[in-house]
């Protein structure tokens, strides 16, 4: 296909859905679409597909083929096919949407217990294709691979080879593709930078389920305080809103979720924009995928400026207590909501994982260079401190890990809401390219911490006052040299999930290594291994006396008998269990195979009684 083929219409589309502004480059005496190093291939109409992203959820198929542009006379469908005893067979078509060139695919009553071939058709030549993975359900171990800040250029540096993670991705056979966001830098040409980050990573995206939450660069700004959907119109954003139109977010998100599981609260916010904020189950682990930046709150105008910048605090002696201003939002309530009936919901599941783009602290104190210590910054989740204790809360109910990015830094933090450690556990994986380097480095040791450990691990506040426990931080170096991405602390992570033992595993890996070699090393404080039931088990609490079941794993409920809280839901490991509780309460405890609905124990309390519970 000749790009000169294209109609006006389809032009004028890519002008203004995309701000692209292409230039037209003569190569070879063809017309090549470019966008300053990128370049959207003037193909052939055999390879007019670019990628293809997929999930699995409750039966249902959604899978997105991503498109080049089209000629004007070319077909706007798409064909979905699967190999079936030893034939293809279609299983549906999807219209291709030009303001974004997608072709969403939708398959319900899916037959998830086997893996099958498929191909996406268009025309009567282009062909691509992958493998729809089998729901993993019979495997001890799913392994997550995170990736964060898939930045194009480093500094000095061209184009920089994936190659390194997509052999990585295959080695492990990871089972699902985590990318917690700035999956694309360029602010005004998401398109054509969209197309590379397919080209980079569909060898491993067409054969397994893949999740891309988009953040602040992919929308096309370099910090994001979304406050449902309004117009920012501060440089920066820090107003709160969304700098580009509501119809080019629109696009970032249909080309990067559409192929999610359906929203579980599909009411649009502010401009049209959709939310993708849902669950996807698979493999008995069941993943919230959240929007931290979506409905939280701009500091612009709404907090006392402490620096030069609205979010960023350069003052060490301010008063957290007096930016943690009311009405500031986090998640906001729908996704609070969605979190607590999530964190109920055990069907079909035996460990609890939330993705999101960042963690819930400020997780640097040093950004950019060396010198640029920043007391805190309003771009992390550790802002509005309120919002923050309120998603911790929820997310403790369900016992869950935290994996996410961003920060540009891998860390791991141990949360604490009302005393140190009494919530989650979060893995921050580090940048695949660390343009913008960060450092966790607090001025006072931390305390509490483990033998031999760092100065900067253990109890700690971070600049909001948020109690966080630190683990691990990979520091960059201080003056990076030579080979940019070690010296700069890029890389990505795994996260291994063992629905027998509920045992969780966290890696960190430096790039350019083979991770299968004995001799590759992980990043210091890497690997670390917690049980899932370390994410909500607070250092103040006791023990309610030993149950004991006649049926395996059954669910667990806690609830305060005075206000009627529900403190945790959980499934547990093997036939007994010893639930953790606050000491001086009573509380009720229910239990069932796959949701808590037998009252066992009234009255409840620390040092109680065993009790033998027969659910059959």
């Amino acid at each position: 296909m000749n790009l000169r083929n294209f109609s006006q219409l389809a032009i004028c589309s890519l002008l203004l859905l995309f701000a692209a502004v292409p230039v037209m480059a003569q190569q070879n005496g063809r017309k090549r679409q470019k966008t300053n190093d990128l370049v959207i291939p003037d193909v052939q109409p055999s390879d007019v597909i670019c990628f293809a992203l997929y999930t699995v959820h409750d039966k249902t198929l959604k899978l997105t083929a991503q498109l080049y542009p089209l000629a004007s006379d070319a077909s706007k469908t798409a064909r979905l096919e699967i190999q079936k005893d030893g034939k293809w067979v279609e299983v549906a078509q999807a219209a291709v949407i030009e303001q974004g060139w997608t072709a969403p695919f939708r398959v319900e009553n899916w037959d998830d217990t086997h893996p099958y071939n498929y191909r996406v058709l268009h025309g009567t030549e282009a062909s691509y294709g992958g493998i729809i993975r089998k729901n993993p359900v019979d495997k001890e171990e799913i392994v997550v691979a995170g990736f964060t800040g898939n930045s194009i250029n480093v500094s000095h540096g061209g184009d920089i080879s994936r190659q390194d993670l997509i052999d990585n991705v295959n080695h492990v056979d990871a089972d699902v593709l985590f990318f917690s966001g700035d999956q694309v830098y360029d602010h005004n040409r998401h398109y054509a930078a969209w197309l590379k980050f397919g080209r980079d990573f569909g060898d491993i995206i067409k054969d397994r389920p893949t999740l891309c939450l988009p953040d602040d660069h992919d929308v096309g700004q370099p910090n994001l305080w979304g406050e449902s959907g309004k117009i920012s119109t501060l440089s920066g954003a820090a107003d709160g809103g969304y700098s580009q139109p509501g119809v080019y977010v629109q696009e970032v998100e249909r080309a990067q979720t559409s192929h999610f599981p359906d929203p579980v609260d599909p009411q649009k916010i502010g401009q049209g924009i959709g939310v993708y904020f849902t669950n996807l189950n698979w493999g008995n682990i069941d993943f919230a995928i959240l929007e931290d930046r979506k409905f939280k709150t701009g500091p612009a105008g709404r907090v006392p400026k402490q620096g030069p910048r609205p979010d960023h605090i350069r003052n060490p002696d301010y008063d957290p207590a007096s930016v943690d201003v009311d009405g500031a939002i986090l998640l906001g309530q729908r996704q609070l909501d969605f979190i607590d009936s999530w964190a109920q919901d055990w069907k079909s599941a035996k460990m609890k994982v939330a993705l999101s783009q960042t963690i819930f602290c400020g997780g640097a104190h040093i950004h950019g260079t060396a010198n640029g210590r920043l007391h805190a910054d309003m771009d992390s989740n550790g802002w509005p401190q309120t919002g923050r204790n309120n998603a911790l809360r929820s997310l403790r109910k369900a016992f869950a890990f935290h994996y996410a990015g961003d920060q540009h830094l891998a860390t791991i933090f141990h949360h604490g809401v009302d005393e140190h450690r009494d919530a989650i556990w979060s893995f921050c994986v580090p940048s695949i390219a660390n343009l913008y380097l960060r450092w966790w480095d607090p001025l006072e040791p931390g305390e509490n911490r483990e033998p031999g450990s760092p100065e900067y691990t253990g109890d700690l506040l971070d600049g909001f006052d948020n109690k966080v426990t630190n683990y691990a931080a990979a520091n960059p170096e201080k003056m990076p040299a030579g080979d940019l991405l070690n010296t700069r602390a890029a890389g990505f992570g795994f996260v291994r999930l063992n629905t027998r033992t509920r045992q969780i595993t966290m890696e960190c890996w430096p790039r350019n290594v083979d991770v299968t070699d004995p001799s590759a090393k992980q990043y210091p404080g890497w690997p670390r291994t917690i049980s899932q039931f370390d994410n909500y088990n607070p250092p103040s609490w006791g023990q309610l006396g030993e149950l004991t079941f006649d049926v395996d794993s059954p669910v667990v409920q806690l609830i305060d008998s005075k206000s009627g809280e529900i403190l945790y839901t959980v499934r547990t490991v093997g036939k007994s269990f010893v639930p953790g509780a606050p000491k001086g309460k009573t509380f009720i405890v229910k239990v069932g195979t796959d949701s808590p609905d037998t009252v066992v124990l009234k009255d409840a309390k620390v040092g109680g009684a065993a009790q033998s519970v027969q659910l059959n």
